[in-house]
């Protein structure tokens, strides 16, 4: 992709907003679902589109852990995913700079 290029698939804005929720973090750190759900708002139905298309980009990771009847899903941004939404807000910056 271009330097210029916005990345289709950061520009969603849901997406946006669980790429930047998710960078905001420590490296290293994750979330669980259920406190990523609560904070960006979603159905847990159109939480799990969105990582599945971030995950399948390698953007996020994701962990499932189960322990008796109780299964805990974390998230992370990868590093692949830090690059991408830097490059994405490189991009953005540009095409906006001289407003």
């Amino acid at each position: 992709m271009a330097d210029e290029e916005l990345d289709p698939l950061i520009h969603v804005p849901t997406r946006l907003k669980i790429v930047a929720t998710l960078a905001a973090l420590p490296e290293g750190d994750t979330l669980s679902f259920t406190r990523l759900q609560d904070m960006i708002r979603l159905t847990p139905g159109n939480l799990i589109i969105h990582l599945r298309k971030l995950e399948d980009a390698a953007y996020i990771a994701s962990t499932k852990v189960s322990s008796g009847n109780v299964s805990i899903t974390t998230v992370a941004l990868t590093e692949g995913g830090r690059t991408a939404l830097a490059a994405y807000t490189k991009a953005l910056r540009n095409l906006l700079g001289d407003l």
